[in-house]
């Protein structure tokens, strides 16, 4: 992994601590130009009442992983970005172990982001597909008039 990258990953999960991301366990992995990647692990505190994993937690990963990769894309413009919509997929149960989001870049333009998510298990199978749309915010400056 090059110097920067690492240095990505470190601030990523420095900047979760005391978020929904700790209290999860979702850790970010792995970085790229165009892919954002982090994992979760499967416990009792991540299940629903039926002793498998919460789609709410499988969401919450899918989220974290797309926009922390709009952030990535935005940093030093002055813009921020804010989820829009999420779309997911939950395809397999999953009961214990680790998962891995990737998000991949569909399109980066001006106003939105557009992240496709798979989230697999430790035997590469899809366990969800997300879709992700962010709003990129410029912030403003209140006048003296406003």
């Amino acid at each position: 992994m090059q110097k920067d990258q690492a240095s990505i990953l470190s601030k990523l999960n420095d900047w979760s601590e005391n978020t929904l991301m700790q209290t999860l366990g979702i850790r970010y992995t792995a970085v790229g130009e165009d892919f954002l990647e982090a994992t979760m692990p499967v416990e009792p505190k991540h299940h629903q009442p039926m002793g498998i994993l919460h789609g709410g937690a499988t969401a919450a990963l899918a989220e974290s992983v797309g926009s922390a990769a709009s952030g990535i894309h935005l940093k030093g413009t002055g813009q921020y970005a804010v989820g829009l919509e999420l779309a997911i997929n939950h395809l397999r149960s999953v009961r214990s172990g680790i998962i891995t989001a990737r998000a991949e870049a569909i399109h980066r333009g001006r106003s939105t982001h557009l992240w496709q998510i798979f989230i697999r298990d430790e035997q590469q199978r899809n366990v969800a597909m997300a879709k992700l749309t962010m709003i990129v915010m410029t912030p403003h400056k209140l006048s003296a008039e406003d």
